[in-house]
């Protein structure tokens, strides 16, 4: 029987995600500055404030103020009426230096057996449903968000809009779990206050129908055919939002876990990704699993992957590897001789995954919002500026737990 599967994001002008990208900013620019940075840094925002806390080791000094202010008036928080502006919001920061007993579990006088920052289990997970091995429904709330923010930038066709917004798809799947139809689209875009409720609200829906839609058709058609005259819009439901951002709704780092990786498919195990250094496994693990994924469906091992790592604090080997094919595998092995086999083609342990995946570089303020997941790889120059006026430029590769770099390895290995 056929079934309905949801998943739902949120613009980079949602509070979750702009103490998301505070925190990822602060940690570039320690990174930028001293690689081998330890940092885990929390911000809050609400109504005029921000709040930083959290741990740092390093040896550069930032003035973290104005790295939040900077991100802010990039979001697109200008306007005093937003209630939360980047040049007159308060600023509190309580970062302060992280535990000496934390660090000696990490750091070791052999690189190579530096342990994990803590413990837990991560997940990675890839399916061949769309090009880039993404849950549809979830790339698809991206791209909604996406174009829907290029909008507001341009300030053309439409010229009311907001920096918060979300967005959610719901998918109809035949019976062999193929995404047939768009069912459902919902969006809320926070918005300006030009006229009475009821016009605002049919202008909105009008403009979002008539000029977003063709846009995501016409910048994804590898996903037009699933759009179709029976979709139920659902643009604003509750009404007016004005009022929104973080004078609206109280943003945390890592609130947004689901939104960041796979929008409710395969599994989560908890760790939030924003404001954490790559020694921190939730976040470098679980970039790592998604790049095993990613390469074991696109080398054709199977149709649908979830690999599982855990780890012990302070220890460098993980305390298990496992993977699921749901069944799709074309090999004639079962979960757990892949799992072995797994093991064997990537190095889960810590350092190994840095070096890897080139994590300790300035490369996380783009992970921050539509993703972390299922992005474009491609290279990047950044300046970052320090206080004194020291500046570093810095060439980095992004995403480069999405590159297809272990295909071979794995048909190889496989014997694919």
């Amino acid at each position: 029987m056929a079934y309905l599967f949801t998943s739902e994001s949120v613009s980079e002008g949602h509070p979750d995600k702009v103490a998301d990208q505070i925190s990822d900013a602060l940690i570039d620019n320690f990174l930028a500055f001293d690689p081998e940075s330890k940092v885990a840094c929390e911000t809050l925002v609400t109504t005029g404030q921000v709040i930083l806390a959290g741990e740092v080791k390093s040896n550069t000094y930032l003035d973290v103020q104005q790295i939040a202010r900077d991100v802010i008036k990039k979001i697109g928080y200008t306007k005093s009426e937003y209630m939360f502006e980047a040049n007159s919001c308060g600023i509190l920061s309580a970062i302060h230096e992280q535990s000496s007993d934390i660090n000696q579990g990490v750091d070791r006088a052999n690189k190579e057996d530096q342990g994990a920052g803590d413990q837990g289990m991560m997940f990675g997970y890839a399916t061949n449903e769309t090009e880039n091995y993404m849950p549809l429904a979830l790339d698809l709330s991206h791209a909604i968000l996406i174009e829907l923010a290029n909008l507001r930038r341009e300030n053309k066709e439409i010229t009311y809009l907001r920096p918060d917004a979300k967005s959610q798809v719901t998918l109809e799947y035949s019976d062999d779990n193929k995404p047939v139809r768009i069912d459902a689209i919902v969006i809320s875009t926070q918005h300006d206050d030009f006229g009475p409720e009821a016009e605002m609200l049919a202008k909105i829906k009008s403009d979002l129908v008539a000029i977003l839609i063709p846009r995501i058709k016409a910048k994804y058609p590898q996903y037009a055919h699933l759009f179709n005259d029976n979709i139920t819009y659902h643009i604003n439901p509750t009404g007016k939002f004005v009022i929104g951002g973080p004078h609206g709704d109280t943003g945390l780092t890592g609130r947004k876990i689901i939104v960041d990786t796979y929008g409710g498919k395969g599994a989560h195990g908890g760790g939030a990704f924003s404001g954490k250094d790559p020694s921190k496994v939730d976040r470098s693990a679980a970039y790592a699993t998604r790049h095993i994924a990613k390469n074991l469906v696109a080398a054709g091992l199977c149709d649908e992957i979830l690999v599982q790592v855990s780890y012990a604090i302070g220890v460098a080997k993980p305390t298990s590897i496992n993977v699921n094919t749901y069944g799709t595998a074309k090999v004639n092995l079962k979960d757990g001789e892949i799992s072995s086999i797994v093991e064997s083609i990537f190095d889960m342990r810590p350092y190994f995954i840095e070096q890897r995946l080139k994590l300790r570089n300035p490369i996380y303020s783009e992970t921050a919002a539509y993703g972390h997941m299922g992005r474009k790889p491609e290279t990047v120059t950044k300046t970052f500026t320090a206080p004194g006026g020291l500046s570093k430029t810095v060439e980095v590769e992004l995403f480069t737990w999405e590159k297809l770099d272990f295909v071979d390895q794995v048909k190889a290995a496989f014997k694919l």
